[in-house]
């Protein structure tokens, strides 16, 4: 139980920053490209009681976190309320869905590098004492749960099945005819990604694409480690 406690602290801050900074970047990119719908709502936020579903922002994270230590295997993922997005208000709505709906993942990638470099300075602070020890190693440990949460909602929600953001990508990019016979599966779409992701399918999608994003925070660190091993 207090494995179960501990954890569920560690990973608190980085699930709740990761899922509502998430749709904050939806609401932010959609209010700039024309639609004030999700900034009518005050959803264009940091703030992230704005953002927070009971559900999906915590019930199913703590689930699936306490599966996760009990098992050592699943998929940690949650979601905040949805944006509410009107395209027809955009300027290019076809084409502007695509950078709507990127920004989520994006805001992830910037996260998880955010939390590279707290670990980073971390590591560079010498600390003696007990206590600022053991809170270095609380915050590491916090650290690298946001690099590992922020790294698997990037590549989650990059998945080319609507209602999630790689759905609505892919939506923008093929050609009018074939776009609209695919929006078609979104009704069933969250169920699909339930299946493939019970079944373990939905893994040969999520570890390349970890992979990729775990490399381009590698390259984002780099003149940040030169700057950190010099000091």
């Amino acid at each position: 139980m207090d494995l179960i406690i501990q954890t569920i602290c560690i990973y608190a801050l980085p699930v709740i920053f990761a899922i509502t900074l998430h749709e904050a970047a939806h609401a932010y990119v959609a209010k700039y490209l024309g639609d004030l719908t999700a900034y009518s709502q005050g959803r264009v936020s940091l703030n992230p009681m704005v953002h927070i579903d009971p559900v999906g922002t915590i019930l199913i994270p703590v689930v699936l976190t306490v599966i996760y230590i009990s098992t050592g295997t699943g998929l940690l993922f949650g979601y905040a309320k949805p944006v509410p997005v009107n395209y027809s208000n955009l300027k290019k709505p076809k084409r502007d869905m695509a950078w709507v709906a990127l920004a989520g993942p994006m805001a992830n990638l910037i996260m998880a590098f955010a939390w590279v470099l707290l670990a980073a300075l971390i590591q560079k602070i010498q600390v003696q004492e007990e206590f600022f020890l053991s809170m270095a190693k609380f915050f590491m440990s916090m650290a690298n749960a946001g690099l590992i949460v922020n790294l698997m909602m990037f590549a989650f929600n990059l998945f080319p099945i609507p209602p999630l953001d790689g759905g609505r990508i892919l939506f923008s990019l093929l050609p009018h005819n074939l776009a609209y016979k695919f929006a078609q599966i979104e009704p069933y779409g969250f169920f699909i990604v339930i299946g493939l992701a019970m079944m373990n399918v939905l893994n040969f999608w999520m570890t390349p694409v970890m992979l990729a994003g775990n490399f381009l925070l590698s390259l984002f660190m780099y003149p940040f480690s030169l700057l950190l091993g010099a000091g």
